[in-house]
């Protein structure tokens, strides 16, 4: 390809930010790598893509592998009339790929943009005016443009039926006002792609939104302990970025914050945590022994994979469960990870009512997610709905003191997540793990579950799977450990 040519992903880049645009043309070093997390975003989309075509028979799908063949062979479909899949459309200095290209009465052309979600967004009109601009450049009459995403409320029983799995919305009125704009748009970053010299863009919103943008070295300008690690900051952070504002501790008094920001500034000036003894103490009191710290992890994908889910349903595949027992030195520990492609849950409840006894608090982090998670098996498996039911009225959330900031440490960087707190306040984190994050578990359960990998990855991903939760669940004892030695002071 061109290193000149706009594509309809760099359009959206350029959209963005015109930096990201400009970086990615002239210094594509300085673009990070997709992370696992975001890799495994696009491979829920070319799932959702492969799929969507099964409800157009007859099409020819085109190899993505040679650029230049691809587009003479979409030319020579198009001269044909055929439903074209990944339709390469070039004219000028642009360029799009087309999901699905049908042909329709009076020699036009019908556009239909497949996406994983479940919901038409703003950047998707953008998308699509983009490719009905290239296809007009290209000589091609769109008659109507339609956008193909998810239907959550689709519940696979069998094998998956495409036809109730997909929503497939006429969004030609929609991109109106926004096609209009494109010619305009398309000559702006045209211009910027052939500057000589990076435009200067100030970090802002648009570094997150609609994506996470992966220019490298935007944000080495900020010190320590920045504005951007404001507790739940948002456009106040940029306030006093735009302000000449940049540390935390240079935030002068008299500006507007939050309860939690200002302790958040306090202890980055003391260099001391804040607590709230007495609500510590309230909390503390609420756990009855035995207690037993548990933890879920889960995966979501757009197309269900068992019987009886929807799409980006939250299914469980592995929990870790530490009891720690009055009296007892070590507590006990149980786990469970889903064995082979059938579905986890059977196993998992089975296993779950087995260990966990019928008093007792049950410790967990971040409260609404393994409640959601419960009540999912409750309705999914009606046999478990009251045991599930009396479950989740003896959750505990550990979340609660930090999110409250009864306890705040200058090290938790304004995060109150169990990746920020247990470090923070036990010294002990997740360091030196293959897995240290949630959507890594769930990216590589389904890698070595569904996939085919060597036995030896198999076992490998397994064990450190086995540890990673396992961190989770041991790491909130050191923390409730902490918290009374604490509030024991006080």
């Amino acid at each position: 390809m061109s290193p000149r040519l706009l594509s309809k992903s760099s359009y959206l880049n350029g959209l963005q930010c015109l930096k990201y645009l400009w970086t990615s043309f002239h210094e594509p070093d300085k673009i990070a790598e997709p992370d696992v997390a975001t890799q495994y975003v696009f491979d829920q989309g070319h799932e959702v893509g492969k799929l969507a075509k099964k409800l157009f028979p007859g099409g020819i799908d085109i190899p993505d592998s040679d650029f230049m063949g691809n587009i003479r062979q979409t030319r020579e479909l198009l001269k044909q009339r055929r439903t074209v899949f990944e339709a390469g459309i070039s004219t000028g200095k642009l360029y799009c790929r087309v999901d699905i290209l049908k042909p329709v009465d009076n020699d036009e052309w019908d556009i239909i943009e497949v996406k994983s979600s479940t919901k038409i967004k703003d950047v998707d009109l953008e998308d699509v005016a983009f490719q009905k601009y290239c296809c007009q450049q290209a000589g091609l009459e769109i008659r109507n443009c339609y956008l193909m995403h998810i239907d959550n409320k689709y519940v696979r029983q069998g094998e998956i039926e495409p036809e109730k799995l997909f929503v497939i919305e006429d969004i030609t009125e929609q991109i109106a006002d926004t096609s209009r704009s494109v010619p305009e748009k398309v000559a702006t970053l045209l211009e910027a792609i052939a500057a000589q010299s990076c435009p200067d863009i100030a970090i802002g919103k648009q570094c997150n939104s609609p994506y996470e943008c992966l220019v490298e070295g935007c944000r080495d300008f900020l010190p320590e302990d920045s504005v951007l690690e404001l507790y739940r900051g948002g456009q106040k952070s940029f306030e006093l970025l735009n302000n000449g504002v940049l540390a935390i501790c240079d935030i002068p008094d008299g500006f507007s914050l939050t309860g939690s920001q200002e302790i958040q500034k306090a202890c980055l000036l003391s260099r001391l945590p804040h607590v709230d003894r007495a609500s510590l103490r309230g909390f503390l009191d609420t756990l009855e022994p035995p207690l037993y710290y548990l933890d879920f992890e889960t995966f979501a994908t757009a197309i269900p994979l068992v019987d009886g889910s929807h799409p980006y349903q939250n299914i469980p595949f592995q929990f870790s469960l530490h009891v720690v027992r009055q009296g007892a030195l070590i507590p006990d520990h149980f786990s469970f990870l889903a064995k082979g492609d059938e579905d986890p849950r059977p196993a998992l409840l089975a296993e779950l009512k087995k260990r966990l006894g019928n008093t007792g608090s049950i410790i967990v982090y971040n409260q609404s997610f393994e409640k959601g998670v419960l009540e999912d098996l409750g309705e999914a498996f009606p046999k478990y709905e009251t045991w599930v039911k009396s479950v989740t009225g003896r959750l505990v959330d550990l979340y609660q003191p930090f999110r409250s900031f009864w306890y705040y440490h200058p090290a938790q960087k304004g995060s109150a997540s169990l990746k920020a707190v247990l470090p923070a306040v036990t010294g002990q984190g997740y360091d030196g793990l293959n897995i240290a994050k949630g959507d890594d578990a769930s990216y590589k359960y389904l890698r070595v579950t569904y996939g085919h990998v060597p036995d030896e990855e198999r076992q490998r991903v397994r064990q450190d799977l086995e540890t990673y939760c396992g961190r989770d669940t041991e790491g909130m004892i050191w923390i409730v450990k902490v918290l009374r030695e604490i509030e024991g002071k006080g």
